[in-house]
């Protein structure tokens, strides 16, 4: 693997583990949950590690299928250019100067 991808790879799972150097955003079905349950699929996203070439082909860890209380969920991960108001793509995802990650947590069905 390309010494880029493992760059983007490393700030991919610190943003997903930490919650910190990026923007996490939740949808309306992760908001209506109630705190505890919202924390603790918060703690299965951050705790995640189930990564295959199925659901990680690219190798950035930057996807994830959840199973919490019947239902699937999803976290993504896209870069923008930092100051776009995320409204345009990063060039480079691997420079975290230029990038702004945000990981967006959701149920599978609002997908």
């Amino acid at each position: 693997m390309s010494e880029q991808k493992l760059k983007i790879r490393a700030l991919n799972d610190h943003v997903r583990r930490s919650f910190l150097f990026g923007r996490v955003v939740m949808t309306s079905a992760v908001s209506a949950l109630p705190d505890e349950a919202m924390q603790a699929l918060f703690m299965e996203v951050q705790t995640f590690e189930e990564f295959t070439p199925d659901n990680d082909p690219h190798g950035e860890h930057d996807f994830g299928a959840i199973q919490f209380r019947g239902n699937t969920w999803f976290w993504k991960i896209d870069y923008f250019k930092r100051g776009s108001e995320c409204t345009l793509g990063s060039d480079d995802p691997s420079n975290s100067d230029e990038t702004e990650r945000v990981l967006t947590i959701m149920r599978a069905d609002e997908y």
